[in-house]
């Protein structure tokens, strides 16, 4: 069974490293990234790097290499490839599942503030006050937002795995570092740099979660962006046992090669009790 893991993330890693320690049968699989970090962690099995061209192009692709299941493990941020996928497998007739990481939660002592975007977290921000020394932990691009002359009084730490991208805060100190990170380490960067508010996107799970504790021991306030929805009807797995649970249903199930695409989304997550992305709220 053909199988393209659209990866990037530890999930995406831990399913390939799942499925090719099984050899080349049941699972013959290619992990596809993006190519925007410039050093990936090693992945094992066949590795593709580089854009598809879109939701035809990555449709094309699977018909080409007759690929019987497409998984989306990308990050829970990375929207555009994850609605290119839907209408992909919707082409090309493939069943896809989509691996999404459980989203943090707030407990008690937390003090958070959440936001739909970027642009949204830097309202949230403004708000709070000039002056501020911020933890911002969102990634390399799209820190434009965080420039404006309202927030010219802010100082900002910029954490991510690659160099940011321009347009950025004129007041920024960089510190280029990849996750897992401990709470120790956490505390000390709130401790050595005087951060008294944390910008973060809900990316979930364990790896980089410490920060959530350390601001919260801290008492400072964290802005969160919320995540974009999974594309409706997609089958969800929070886990990479529960995607190789998916896996082997299709492969023995009504979904091999093409026989259930996007629309059989919900039948194939019932058959492992997953569920499946429900429509948006107001949605038609």
């Amino acid at each position: 069974m053909r199988v393209l893991i659209l990866g990037g993330t530890t999930e995406s890693r831990r399913l390939a490293e799942e499925l090719h320690a099984r050899g080349p049968r049941p699972y013959d699989v290619t992990t596809s990234l993006a190519g925007r970090v410039a050093r990936p962690g090693a992945v094992p099995g066949e590795v593709r790097v580089g854009g598809f061209g879109g939701a035809e192009g990555l449709a094309r692709w699977l018909r080409e290499h007759r690929t019987d299941a497409l998984v989306d493990a990308t990050h829970p941020f990375a929207a555009t490839i994850s609605g290119n996928a839907a209408r992909a497998a919707a082409l090309a007739g493939v069943p896809l599942l989509a691996v999404r990481r459980p989203s943090w939660a707030p407990v008690a002592g937390d003090d958070w503030r959440t936001a739909g975007s970027l642009g949204e977290a830097a309202e949230v921000l403004g708000g709070l006050g000039p002056g501020r020394r911020v933890f911002l932990t969102t990634g390399r691009s799209g820190l434009g937002v965080f420039s404006g002359a309202e927030l010219g009084a802010h100082w900002f730490l910029v954490r991510s795995v690659d160099a940011p991208e321009p347009p950025y805060p004129a007041r920024m100190e960089t510190l280029l570092d990849r996750g897992p990170f401990t709470l120790e380490g956490e505390r000390e960067i709130l401790r050595r740099y005087g951060v008294d508010v944390l910008v973060t996107k809900d990316s979930g799970g364990a790896a980089t979660a410490p920060k959530l504790t350390a601001a919260r021991e801290a008492g400072i306030p964290v802005v969160v962006v919320r995540r974009p929805p999974v594309p409706e009807g997609v089958a969800v797995a929070e886990s990479v046992g529960e995607a190789v649970a998916w896996l082997d249903y299709v492969a023995g199930g009504p979904g091999r090669s093409g026989e259930a695409g996007l629309s059989a989304g919900a039948e194939l997550s019932a058959g492992v009790g997953l569920s499946a992305a429900a429509p948006e709220e107001g949605s038609g």
